[in-house]
């Protein structure tokens, strides 16, 4: 299968998981690790405010880098990169790509029509995608 024949709508997880901008960080990681996830959209009355990750927010916890009751807002990633459901996906990997920072690539794409998130789509669900 090639990777522009396939939409993001087709391989894309459309139930998300959000946490709220006022959760406290600590709360956060829990729910990222009670769901084997790697990334928190940030909503807060259905609009997507930031992204939190378990990279970022694992790394800074074992560092000690957070005070006693840090907020997901006061850490979250503002700008976030979405792709649209009718994308392809050769375009959500391009976005991974140029989006990425240090050699990395981001993990995990919020796909948004409109302000309204639709669900997200990971490197997994697209290598996932290729192989069947």
């Amino acid at each position: 299968m090639m990777l522009n024949e396939l939409k993001v709508e087709d391989v894309m997880s459309s139930k998300v998981i959000t946490v709220s901008p006022s959760e406290d960080v600590v709360f956060a990681f829990e729910k990222l690790m009670k769901h084997k996830i790697s990334s928190l959209p940030v909503v807060e009355d259905n609009k997507l405010m930031g992204i939190v990750t378990a990279t970022d927010l694992g790394h800074n916890l074992v560092l000690d880098k957070y005070e006693i009751g840090t907020i997901v807002e006061k850490v979250m990633v503002t700008d976030v990169v979405c792709v649209k459901p009718d994308d392809d996906l050769l375009t959500a990997v391009k976005k991974m790509n140029e989006h990425g920072s240090d050699e990395e690539i981001i993990n995990q794409l919020v796909v948004c029509s409109g302000d309204k998130i639709k669900g997200i789509i990971s490197d997994g669900d697209i290598i996932k995608s290729i192989k069947s």
